[in-house]
């Protein structure tokens, strides 16, 4: 008989089953609270139950758990002091979408040498999770591989949906069965369409191939998430995080029948890819807030210990400690400086903001 399939599969390495690596990598009741903390404040917030705003601030991605640590460590003094204004929700990417070639991210590649150690990858990734969590900062990652959440998503408090991906079917039911509320970027054109429809089809229930516990192919069966929301990054060259941009985005959500809560990404296109310019961002969207915009929910910065980013190298030892080896970040003292900043100008102001008529 002539060979018909896997024609261009080279191996098939077998992967532990998602129990298996829990099994390795148990939850903690610690790790749990903060989690179920992280859920429930951001939740309250879509909901107008809560005033302040949620802040994702954290690595383009993360490559070094060591350096990861050492953020997470300081971002949870820092969101001690600005709790009064912010929940603060540590960014912790371990896949990364590439336009064509690159590195895709710690899961896939932990040792970062192309030896593409998924199953090695996987479980560091579930234990660096743990710990962020253990130290009482909730987490959000970036949901790609349809799989992976099985893995790891009761660690996760946020989950955002990439501008690539945003319009994928599989992406759309996967967010419908996810226990975190769910950001949807809008399209890599700036497209907000992508996105609303995305919440759409993710508040219904859906049914679809995926694995269980045990790895065993399942059918999934969902209720649906009501917890969606979009995500201004700009594209196409541009940004959306101007006051006009803001009000079309706020039309298309009251079109579509759905709350008007969006987190602007201070990065990607809104920055136009220059990490420095993050803080005007911000600054932009605070005097929004101040000037009686009621639909902004939560932002996001790409923030690291180191500002820039460095490329990879074959000689690990000379990366830099706590800069970025994806996109660019603001280093730490920058990231301070303007979380401080929002906080003084809005503890004013966010009591008395009303989000829903």
């Amino acid at each position: 008989m002539q060979q018909t399939e896997n024609l261009n599969v080279a191996a098939f390495d077998l992967m532990p089953s998602p129990d298996e690596v829990h099994a390795r990598v148990p939850l903690t009741e610690k790790a749990a609270t903060t989690v179920l903390a992280g859920r429930r404040a951001i939740e309250a917030i879509l909901d107008g139950r809560d005033h302040r705003l949620f802040a994702v601030v954290g690595p383009c991605s993360i490559h070094d758990p060591i350096a990861g640590l050492d953020y997470a460590t300081r971002l949870r003094g820092l969101a001690d002091e600005l709790a009064e204004t912010m929940v603060l929700v540590m960014r912790v990417y371990f896949e990364k979408p590439r336009t064509a070639l690159g590195w895709k991210g710690f899961i896939n590649d932990p040792r970062l040498d192309d030896s593409f150690r998924v199953d090695e990858g996987m479980e560091r990734a579930r234990k660096f999770l743990l710990d962020v969590n253990e130290l009482g900062v909730p987490a959000g990652t970036e949901a790609l591989d349809p799989i992976a959440p099985q893995y790891y998503m009761d660690l996760i408090s946020w989950t955002a949906i990439g501008a690539r991906t945003s319009e994928s079917q599989t992406h759309r039911e996967m967010s419908s069965g996810l226990s975190t509320p769910v950001g949807f970027k809008n399209g890599t054109d700036g497209d907000v369409d992508a996105a609303v429809n995305a919440i759409l089809s993710a508040s219904g229930a859906h049914a679809f191939l995926g694995v269980n516990g045990q790895g065993k192919t399942a059918i999934i069966r969902t209720r649906g998430n009501r917890y969606g929301h979009v995500v201004l990054r700009g594209g196409g060259g541009r940004s959306n995080y101007d006051s006009l941009a803001i009000s079309l985005a706020e039309q298309a959500l009251s079109k579509a029948r759905l709350p008007r809560n969006l987190v602007v990404d201070c990065s990607h296109a809104n920055s136009l890819k220059k990490p420095e310019l993050q803080p005007l961002v911000l600054r932009d969207v605070v005097n929004q807030i101040r000037d009686g915009n009621r639909s902004v929910t939560g932002v996001m910065v790409e923030s690291f210990i180191e500002p820039g980013s460095q490329p990879l190298q074959a000689d690990l030892s000379k990366l830099r400690y706590g800069c970025s080896v994806t996109d660019g970040c603001v280093g730490w003292d920058t990231t301070v400086e303007m979380l401080r900043e929002a906080h003084a100008e809005l503890k004013g102001v966010l009591p008395k903001r009303k989000r829903f008529d």
